[in-house]
């Protein structure tokens, strides 16, 4: 996607105006990646609660499905907008890099939940191993990423307006 190296090439400087008069309603990139990463992480844990209870197929497809859209969308907002402007102020790629790794693993496993049904043999297993692999990622994001590209001078105000921008639009198609 082309156009979203555009969106990011300075924030700072290029959407400073009109992030102004968006900022208002959007949270900054941090606080907006940080409330996904909490209600990811409780939808995970409502879906043990239901793996645990032995709880109706449609009721665990139904809530895993819910997990791999948000994280879906979610990856996708980090991979468009904010991991091009991190790249953009922190003197090493290496976080960043991890991260696209770490996508690369979700993405595989919710391809697997999303073809799968509950009823196989490693469904809940897959649900769980993911919660794992997200559990680590959001850990090594919000220890060590957030603070390095805030200190770094990340305009976390304009990067916030557009991810929240890209979100909303990519739920709606959802």
């Amino acid at each position: 996607m082309r156009t979203t190296a555009s969106h990011t090439a300075s924030p700072a400087k290029s959407r400073s105006p009109a992030a102004g008069k968006t900022t208002g309603r959007a949270p900054d990139a941090i606080t907006l990646l940080r409330a996904d990463h909490a209600e990811v992480k409780k939808l995970f844990k409502e879906y043990e609660k239901l793996a645990k209870a032995e709880a109706p197929a449609e009721d665990r497809s139904s809530m895993a499905l819910s997990i791999c859209e948000m994280l879906t969308v979610h990856a996708q907002i980090e991979e468009e907008i904010f991991y091009p402007a991190a790249r953009e102020v922190l003197p090493e790629g290496d976080l960043v890099d991890e991260a696209t790794v770490e996508h690369a693993s979700a993405k595989d496993l919710i391809a697997q939940i999303e073809a799968g049904k509950p009823d196989d043999a490693l469904y809940d297993a897959k649900v769980k191993v993911l919660g794992e692999l997200i559990d680590h990622h959001v850990k090594e994001e919000q220890d060590e990423m957030f603070p390095k590209v805030k200190k770094a001078g990340m305009d976390t105000k304009a990067v916030g307006a557009q991810l929240a921008a890209r979100k909303a639009e990519l739920m709606a198609s959802h």
